[in-house]
């Protein structure tokens, strides 16, 4: 038998433990068998079976009535005082139905007194039982709704950071086929270079970044090629630099989360200068902790604000997606003068 075989088996089982029915059906017969073994010591026979059975067909028939019928249509639509005075009926009716079952099955006049002496006391332990299945139902239907709750704020967040990660790849990637449009228009020897550094990052963007996180190393390779990319588009006019502090060994981080800084630092800054301009990042790394500190020039005056780009994403995309990834995990402060710009971003990493 192979391991998918195996696997596919497991699961079969596990599938079929998890159905109520079975859930239930276990918890009655270890009841009953702890009933079996509190019994007498003499040995057990039959009748001691029946009563073992009648006290258990009682505490199921309370607990299913309650759970199938007065919980649903009184617990559940606010009825509060309907539904104790119905709990109440029910245990006051079973109670004495119970007793006289209980009653044939002894001969003896001590236990036949002991049960009608104490029916008050069968009377609370089968409200007990009724109440206990009400607290079970109250508890297991919280979790459940904090489950779905939760489920659906994951789905949810996750459906809206793939959609925001889907705006900064046709962004970024619109802004570089710009760029090599432009160089083949000169016929640059500088544009295979770039088509080399480009197939290297769409491998990154389309095959390994669809991942909730992702190697810290591996987004930095791919900020060294993004700004090499600059560099070469730049045609050595401009200060690019990348500097890497600390150790990186396994932390992970959210991919393609810094790009929109980086790319606002070229398109509304570099790009706008003839010369002596410049963009210097710094990435420091702490142990669990990141610092990202970007500063480019700028030109004496903008065509638009630095803070937006085009087609209404960038800055507030990445903003959203670090609300969404890292929230209460990293602060972001963004300083614009007259001659650059800078974004410092610290945020936590995880291994």
């Amino acid at each position: 038998m192979t391991n998918v075989q195996n696997r596919n088996r497991l699961f079969r089982f596990l599938q079929f433990v998890q159905r109520p029915w079975v859930i239930h059906g276990v918890f009655w017969s270890l009841v009953f068998m702890l009933m079996l073994m509190a019994g007498n010591d003499n040995g057990t026979s039959l009748l001691e079976i029946t009563r073992i059975m009648i006290n258990i067909a009682f505490y199921m028939l309370v607990v299913y009535i309650n759970l199938g019928y007065l919980i649903p249509r009184f617990l559940n639509q606010k009825n509060f005082m309907t539904y104790v005075l119905l709990l109440l009926a029910m245990v006051a009716v079973f109670t004495p139905i119970k007793v006289m079952l209980l009653y044939i099955t002894y001969e003896e006049v001590d236990p036949r007194e002991f049960l009608v002496m104490n029916q008050h006391t069968i009377f609370l332990l089968l409200f007990t039982i009724a109440g206990g299945s009400t607290v079970i139902k109250i508890i297991s239907d919280w979790q459940r709704h904090q489950r779905d709750r939760k489920d659906l704020e994951t789905q949810r967040m996750q459906s809206e950071i793939k959609f925001l990660k889907s705006q900064i790849n046709p962004h970024f990637l619109f802004n570089t086929l710009n760029s090599l449009y432009a160089l083949t228009l000169k016929k640059s020897d500088k544009a295979p270079e770039i088509v080399i550094k480009l197939s290297e990052m769409m491998r990154y963007m389309l095959y390994e970044s669809n991942e909730r996180r992702v190697p810290l190393q591996k987004e930095v390779n791919y900020i060294q090629n993004y700004l090499a990319l600059e560099a070469l588009r730049q045609s050595g006019h401009a200060d690019i630099r990348f500097n890497v502090e600390g150790q990186i060994t396994d932390q992970t981080i959210a991919p393609l989360i810094f790009i929109p800084f980086l790319e606002n630092s070229f398109k509304h800054g570099l790009n706008h200068q003839i010369s002596d301009g410049y963009v210097h990042v710094t990435m420091k790394v702490l142990d669990n902790k990141l610092l990202l500190r970007i500063l480019n020039s700028k030109p004496a005056q903008l065509p638009q604000p630095s803070e937006k780009t085009s087609g209404g994403i960038g800055l507030a995309n990445v903003q959203r997606r670090l609300n969404l990834l890292y929230p209460n995990q990293y602060k972001l402060d963004i300083e614009d003068s007259d001659k650059e710009h800078i974004v410092e971003l610290s945020l936590a990493l995880t291994a």
